[in-house]
């Protein structure tokens, strides 16, 4: 059940993302967006992310890419989007 919770949590914060970022000026996305994946590919977290990344791509007018980082209990993900520098990367909640 706590699992079920989690990868809900994701997906609605993926969806709130696709609202902020509607609401932003036209000049955003400006390039790929990035969904940073603690996660081997495969997994629960990894398909949900690849079944929204579509859906979000189209809605912003972008391509979405996941990017599965895998390492250390999700610590070299969480990393990867903790040094990015831009709005262009989120890392869905684990």
């Amino acid at each position: 059940m706590h699992h079920r919770r989690r990868i809900l949590k994701s997906t609605l914060a993926v969806a709130v993302l696709g609202v902020a970022g509607s609401a932003r000026a036209a000049s955003w996305p400006n390039r790929p967006l990035r969904i940073v994946v603690p996660f081997p590919p495969g997994g629960t977290s990894d398909v949900i992310a690849r079944l929204i990344s579509k859906p979000l791509g189209d809605a912003l007018g972008a391509n979405v890419v996941v990017e599965n980082k895998t390492g250390a209990n999700g610590s070299i993900g969480a990393a990867a989007v903790a040094q990015a520098t831009d709005e262009h990367t989120y890392k869905p909640a684990s």
